[in-house]
């Protein structure tokens, strides 16, 4: 079945998320995007927003994004430009213990530097804790806005969403 568990729970499979993930000569040079866009479907304005030409042209419309690594600089324009919110930037260089993961985030109101956010993965699941930042709002008329998480070096591939520690550390919802 073409998309198997992506199509059945949302969820891209470990081969799907590994397909996309860069070279680790790569992934130690600095801020690298993450493309986790797995169906066909008529898209293409992530090829249109990168002005180093990292996201190569597509044959059709419907292409899945293809990165040539060595051209892409992390700067996470792209994130801000994915209506399916299917772009993340990277950065396992930030320090020896801590990750920067660019997320598009269109949840109010955003968070703000320095706060504290729960690390969610893609289905959704707390995985840790982190901090924000940065937050740039997004431009209009397609800008998501993108926050940028301080996260554990070791869940740079896992951390894919956030969720805010309401001031006084209670959550509701």
């Amino acid at each position: 079945m073409k998309g198997g568990i992506l199509l059945t729970t949302g969820v891209p499979s470990k081969e799907q998320v590994e397909s996309r993930t860069p070279p680790k000569s790569r992934r130690e040079r600095g801020p690298f995007v993450v493309i986790e866009c797995f169906q066909e479907i008529p898209c293409d304005p992530c090829h249109y927003s990168c002005k180093f030409g990292a996201i190569k042209q597509f044959e059709s419309i419907n292409d899945i994004p293809e990165v040539d690594w060595s051209k892409c600089t992390g700067c996470g324009v792209c994130v801000a430009a994915c209506p399916g919110l299917a772009i993340f930037v990277v950065d396992e260089t930030f320090s020896d213990t801590e990750c920067l993961i660019a997320i598009p985030y269109e949840f109010a109101p955003l968070p703000g530097k320095g706060d504290a956010v729960r690390l969610l993965d893609r289905a959704g699941q707390e995985v840790g804790g982190g901090f924000v930042h940065r937050v740039l709002p997004g431009k209009k008329p397609q800008g998501t806005p993108v926050v940028w998480l301080r996260a554990p070096k070791e869940l740079s591939m896992t951390v894919r969403n956030l969720e805010p520690v309401e001031k006084g550390g209670v959550s509701h919802g």
